[in-house]
């Protein structure tokens, strides 16, 4: 899925996409889909959803994730892989990349204090050849925006890998982007 806004700020051509953000379908955020639109929009940026078509339930093992990611003709984006606070694939990324698993690695997160391990996640997606995604992991409407990529517009799974050769990163860190708890499963509204 993927929409663009209008926003002013990218250079003719170029878009500005936040590759790693939650809304209230996510369970643990309380950003609503016309909130993400909103400051997406006064943001300049343009949101995608790597080219997923169903919702994948997070509680699946990761080869069934990966397998209906690939069904979908979506991309397998593995985010904040070495972040010591939330869970993450560092220890078994190498072996997924290894097989092919992976399309991006995430290489900047707005939520890591530490910037050695988002320069970690950019080591290894070199090792692998990887391009690197960027995200605010926002879970509510102040911290979209806070990371994104400034790349070449692109019409589809294989344009958007071909165009992240070409992107600059932009973000920063944002302590104050608060965590929301996981609801119980059927206990919050979709979006």
């Amino acid at each position: 899925m993927l929409s663009r806004s209008a926003g002013p700020r990218a250079q003719a051509g170029w878009v500005r996409v936040d590759c790693h953000l939650h809304t209230v379908a996510s369970g643990d955020a309380v950003l609503t889909l016309e909130q993400l639109a909103e400051r997406a929009r006064q943001t300049g940026l343009d949101v995608i959803g790597l080219f997923l078509t169903e919702r994948i339930p997070y509680v699946l093992p990761l080869p069934e994730v990966v397998g209906r990611i690939r069904t979908q003709g979506g991309l397998v984006y593995a985010p904040h892989p070495f972040d010591q606070v939330r869970s993450s694939l560092g220890g078994v990324l190498p072996g997924l990349c290894e097989e092919g698993a992976v399309d991006i690695i995430e290489v900047f997160n707005a939520k890591i204090a530490d910037q050695a391990l988002n320069d970690r996640a950019a080591e290894l997606a070199g090792v692998f050849t990887l391009p690197g995604g960027v995200g605010s992991d926002a879970h509510d409407a102040p911290g979209v925006g806070a990371a994104y990529l400034e790349m070449p517009d692109f019409d589809g799974p294989a344009s958007f890998l071909a165009a992240l050769a070409h992107a600059r990163v932009s973000g920063e860190f944002r302590p104050h982007a608060p965590r929301y708890p996981r609801r119980p499963p059927g206990s919050g509204r979709a979006g």
